[in-house]
């Protein structure tokens, strides 16, 4: 009985648990985010269990993290739409909890690492299984879609590029960890490594395809420079442009996804202002964004009001562009300093000063 309860106790550790909820947490992102919320709070809680709040403020990053999303949160006194600043505000809670939930948790083991990989892959290959599915009887219409801009059903409830992030920063763990494992496990994270990549190409999305070869290019730098090994470092980039080329000419969607890219480009440079290209969009919000930030300098539109203040900057500078292609900028700094400035001599890039300026609005 007490062996029993040595076991129990044994397995009831502050890692232990928090490698099951980061798993559920996992498991929920890609299928239900109704888990992903509670296995967050649990996850929250158990590393937070019987620490004195006062030794929250030994944490820098926290005390960081707390001062945006307070300035966030301040904004509520200014903003009209309280629903959408409770939304906005909403999302910004997890950086009050995951610097104190990581700075507190004692550290995981080689082995809790090492379950931590493997199942987290075998849940991203599950997922990407499920999304390459789609081809199958399909891959006409599919085609077609790449042709104009929509890619593969994936989970995270189809948000393709938070899933493509999180398999591009689940390779560049294993990259991390790799010299913690032994030869048989060596051969096993690298087919899932493998696989993973593959499927990247399949996608296509920017998102996760820039983040993993921004990692490349950085890692074979650190090896020709910091490790000295200037052959292994060029071999590298050799990889990665033959691995673009063979992507570009064997796998179908990879090819139409660049096609659209190149597309766009020219339309932008002829310039288009209807908003229906994902990235003139993008630079089209970017620059509306810094108008209105230089227009409200000293206090911001407010949280709640920024897709209203958005929608007013789209209808002064870019009309064409349809209600439903306002955007917000894709860009947390840009998001802060919209909403509340603390600086009144805020300066943003402006993103398209670099590019042919836009045909005015007839």
């Amino acid at each position: 009985m007490s062996k029993n309860r040595f076991l129990s106790y044994k397995l009831l550790t502050k890692s232990n648990i928090a490698l099951v909820l980061i798993l559920a947490m996992m498991g929920g992102f890609l299928a239900s985010r109704a888990v992903l919320s509670m296995a967050t709070l649990a996850f929250g809680l158990n590393a937070l269990w019987n620490i004195n709040p006062k030794r929250w403020f030994q944490n820098k990053w926290w005390v960081l993290g707390a001062l945006w999303v307070l300035i966030f949160i301040f904004s509520y006194y200014w903003s009209t739409d309280k629903d959408f600043w409770y939304h906005h505000s909403e999302l910004k809670m997890p950086f009050l909890l995951f610097p104190l939930v990581f700075y507190f948790l004692p550290p995981f083991s080689p082995k809790q690492l090492l379950i931590f990989t493997i199942a987290t892959g075998c849940m991203l290959i599950a997922g990407a299984c499920y999304s390459s599915s789609f081809l199958i009887g399909h891959m006409d219409y599919y085609m077609e879609q790449y042709r104009v801009a929509h890619v593969l059903p994936t989970p995270a409830e189809g948000d393709y590029i938070r899933f493509s992030v999180c398999i591009a920063l689940y390779i560049i763990w294993c990259f991390s960890f790799w010299s913690r494992l032994n030869y048989s496990l060596k051969w096993l994270i690298g087919i899932f490594i493998s696989i993973l990549v593959i499927y990247l190409h399949i996608l296509a999305s920017k998102s996760g395809l820039i983040t993993l070869y921004v990692f490349l290019i950085f890692w074979a730098v650190y090896i020709a420079v910091s490790k000295k090994k200037l052959l292994p470092g060029i071999g590298i980039v050799v990889l990665m442009a033959l691995g673009l080329l063979l992507a570009f000419k064997y796998i179908p969607t990879f090819h139409q996804r660049a096609g659209y890219i190149s597309y766009s480009y020219i339309v932008y440079t002829e310039g288009d202002q209807s908003g229906t290209y994902g990235d003139i969009g993008r630079l089209m919000s970017y620059d509306v964004a810094e108008k209105q930030i230089k227009a409200n300098p000293v206090r911001g539109v407010g949280a709640g009001d920024m897709l209203h203040a958005m929608i007013k900057g789209y209808e002064t500078d870019y009309p064409k562009v349809a209600i439903e292609n306002r955007l917000l900028p894709h860009n947390q700094f840009l998001i802060i300093a919209l909403g509340w400035q603390v600086v009144v001599a805020l300066r943003v890039r402006r993103f398209s000063r670099q590019q042919p300026e836009l045909a005015p609005a007839t």
